[in-house]
């Protein structure tokens, strides 16, 4: 078993970093220009997942910094009611603002977003604000890759990563590469390093392990040789239709296939994945049933409007694997 059953854990994973607000577009199949009614949804990668695992009936809790403002409460308000422990965010006073994401759905297969990421308050948690004592409490901790982009939150999630190490709680490292938020490609490999070789498990598409490596067209076989010379176990390379393999550091590889689905949008797949599959590790299944499920409740939540609001239950992700076989 990848991560062990301990009844003494108040929380089965604690998610750190960027919680924000999706606005995605009610009319379909036309450009944003024409676009005139947009839904509200909590976004941000570690917050999706945090609500993804909490709807799959565990015990999440979130790490971050929330903006002062209308969004910000909507967001812990939102959270909270989902199931996820929001104790430990904490309210920006410095007049940062809530990130904000419209999402444009011109056709299944062109969606774009449009973000607004300048001065956001996720980005500005501080290394003290990440409490030792609350991150012992999990079973698993969850970073992401855009919380690494810059300053103080990279300092905050190396912390929180350190914290993690120090006390025996396994890291996952969900990669979650946006480019806007970065530098340079040379930045983000040497931070996705820092963190994927502490990293326990890592998950991330292809692409994204690309831009850890700071190469073009990489190989499966080369990351991995690379990244289980470090603490790694288990690593996830997602390769969209194609489906995903995963590789322990024993030597074993699953090939998880992608589930067909009519549609709506492409956004959200990589949350609700990364989601169902920790899920999955959480109660104990097996690697091979762990990809199944990701990649069920991925072809759940690109078939529906929202992607936090669309996070499915195990039942219906459990439903829609039986349908396939």
């Amino acid at each position: 078993m990848l991560i062990k059953t301990d009844d003494t854990k108040k929380y089965d994973l604690i998610a750190v970093g960027r919680a924000c607000i999706d606005l995605n577009a009610v009319e379909f199949n036309r450009p944003m220009e024409e676009t005139m009614t947009f839904a509200k949804y909590v976004g941000g990668s570690p917050a999706n997942v945090a609500i993804g695992l909490a709807k799959l009936g565990l015990k999440p809790g979130f790490i971050g910094k929330l903006a002062d403002d209308q969004h910000g409460r909507f967001i812990k308000t939102y959270m909270t009611a989902a199931g996820v422990d929001m104790e430990e965010t904490v309210l920006d006073t410095a007049g940062h603002k809530t990130g904000l994401a419209f999402t444009e759905i011109k056709s299944p297969s062109e969606c774009s977003i449009l973000m607004y990421r300048d001065e956001v308050a996720d980005l500005y948690l501080e290394a003290s604000e990440v409490d030792e004592a609350y991150i012992k409490q999990a079973r698993l901790l969850l970073v992401s890759g855009t919380a690494l982009s810059m300053s103080p939150s990279r300092e905050a999630i190396l912390t929180a990563v350190a914290y993690a190490k120090k006390n025996d709680v396994p890291v996952v490292f969900e990669l979650d590469y946006r480019p806007y938020t970065w530098q340079s490609l040379e930045d983000t490999a040497v931070y996705y390093s820092l963190v994927a070789n502490q990293a326990d498990i890592i998950i991330g598409t292809r692409d994204e392990f690309d831009r850890l490596e700071n190469k073009e067209g990489g190989k499966n076989e080369e990351t991995i040789a690379a990244l289980f010379q470090h603490s790694a176990q288990l690593i996830v390379i997602k390769h969209g239709v194609e489906g995903s393999y995963a590789y322990t550091k024993a030597g074993d590889v699953y090939n998880g296939k992608a589930y067909k689905t009519k549609v709506l949008k492409t956004f959200g797949a990589g949350d609700s994945y990364a989601a169902a599959f920790i899920y999955a590790v959480l109660a104990g299944k097996s690697i091979e049933t762990a990809l199944k499920y990701g990649s069920a409740s991925a072809s759940i939540v690109v078939s529906k409007h929202s992607s936090s609001d669309a996070m499915p239950d195990v039942a219906a992700i459990e439903a829609l694997i039986q349908s396939h076989e």
